[in-house]
């Protein structure tokens, strides 16, 4: 696990000759309630997502078909995390600059959210977010 505010989950697969099943609850595979889901589709390898932080949400990404790069950033460090097989999910906590880059042709992400869409939620700036962390830091 990092100093930085994510951590990769593996989730437990059960599966047979007929295929696989991953199971996730809120509070048990999931260390938060679930109060959105959203996923993202049809993207193509030379487009980049995200460029945002959050003030509070907390969220779990998982790709169950494909990869793509997520480059995190803390304001201090960045580091790339691969995202790549559908039972590891990426817990990204909050006050986590994310940007998604590399898609593989088609790649499908399932993104599940700890609260409802709220746009003042976002920080969509960079520089407006190394200043809401250094604001936080001031206090």
């Amino acid at each position: 696990m990092s100093m930085m505010n994510y951590k990769l989950l593996n989730f437990y697969i059960h599966g047979d000759n007929r295929g696989k099943l991953i199971s996730l609850e809120n509070l048990k595979e999931i260390p938060f309630e679930v109060k959105r889901v959203y996923y993202m589709f049809d993207t193509l390898p030379n487009e980049s997502r995200g460029f945002h932080a959050h003030k509070n949400l907390e969220q779990i990404i998982i790709a169950i078909d494909g990869a793509c790069t997520f480059l995190l950033d803390d304001g201090t460090r960045k580091e790339k995390v691969l995202l790549n097989r559908p039972d590891v999910g990426l817990y990204i906590g909050k006050n986590i600059w994310r940007e998604m880059h590399d898609f593989s042709y088609g790649c499908k992400l399932v993104v599940l959210a700890s609260e409802y869409y709220d746009e003042k939620e976002y920080i969509r700036n960079y520089d407006e977010f190394l200043k809401s962390l250094k604001d936080g830091a001031d206090k």
